[in-house]
């Protein structure tokens, strides 16, 4: 070896110190397998810009997308029993609660904002899948009851955003309750002739698909969302039938007359403020 090697290089290594490259530069899609630079991902609202499959993206996200110039205001929910059951099972309930809440800053699986979207005046429901699944249990129901009232109050459009793995089960049969009452949610906006728009996103699951996210006065979906109550395969091991390639895929639900559209990301903002003009003009003349 040379002097260079072996004492020039080390030499100027010290002097500049050693670099640390980030491990989170980079990105793999679920869909096609390509890395994608996570600033690009981002600027193209984590959607794939080799094969626009749209991976998951967390609530705080879906209100910055798609109020105007990401501006909104957050309601604080009303507070639910954290543990009705005394629910244990690797671990207790409480405990998994406390998790979700550090890891996510949520309080818990839904969070609701009101703002503008295309100039009409809205209130925007996410259920955050980062939170526990973004399942359904007591404060779900109450949040949802909470964003139809302030609809209600602002006589403005509710736009939900699903995400959900469906009824939580450490919350046992007031869970299932919350199917009920998320409908009763949606009988407020109707009695108020106001806009109830879902969109539903990957994946949309069990209560939450049997309740209201399927009673939207439009539907949306974004493109190939998981859109069902059961899972495929138990579903074939109750029917005994072979199920067609992607029967439970928002494409599949559009042609079968279960979703009224299906739409890219990067088009929602501009497509929900269209129907909320739309939409809201037709319940004002109603009114009249």
């Amino acid at each position: 070896m040379s002097w260079l090697t072996t004492y020039v290089r080390p030499k100027i290594r010290n002097l500049l110190g050693k670099r640390e490259v980030p491990d989170n530069l980079w990105v793999q899609c679920d869909a096609c397998k390509q890395m994608i630079f996570v600033k690009d991902l981002e600027k193209n609202l984590k959607v794939c810009p080799h094969c626009s499959h749209h991976m998951r993206a967390d609530a705080a996200e879906r209100l910055a997308w798609t109020f105007d110039d990401g501006q909104y205001t957050r309601i604080e929910l009303p507070k639910a029993p954290h543990d009705p059951l005394g629910f244990r099972d690797r671990k207790r309930y409480p405990d998994r609660l406390k998790e979700a809440r550090a890891a996510t800053g949520h309080d818990d699986a839904l969070m609701v904002a009101h703002g503008t979207i295309g100039g009409e005046p809205a209130v925007v429901a996410v259920l955050a899948f980062e939170f526990l699944s973004g399942t359904m249990g007591a404060a779900v129901g109450e949040g949802l009851v909470a964003a139809a009232r302030l609809a209600v109050l602002q006589k403005a459009a509710l736009v939900v955003f699903t995400a959900s793995g469906g009824a939580r089960m450490q919350e046992g049969m007031i869970s299932l309750m919350q199917m009920p009452r998320s409908v009763i949610a949606r009988q407020m906006l109707r009695e108020a002739k106001l806009p109830y728009i879902v969109v539903l996103t990957n994946p949309t699951t069990g209560g939450v698909t049997a309740s209201f996210a399927m009673l939207g006065d439009v539907q949306i979906a974004e493109p190939n969302a998981l859109i069902g109550f059961a899972g495929q395969r138990v579903i074939q091991q109750t029917v005994r039938e072979t199920l067609p390639e992607g029967f439970q895929r928002s494409e599949y639900l559009l042609d079968h007359g279960m979703l009224d559209m299906v739409v890219a990301r990067r088009e929602l903002p501009g497509r929900l403020g269209t129907l909320i003009a739309l939409l809201g003009h037709g319940a004002a003349k109603v009114a009249a």
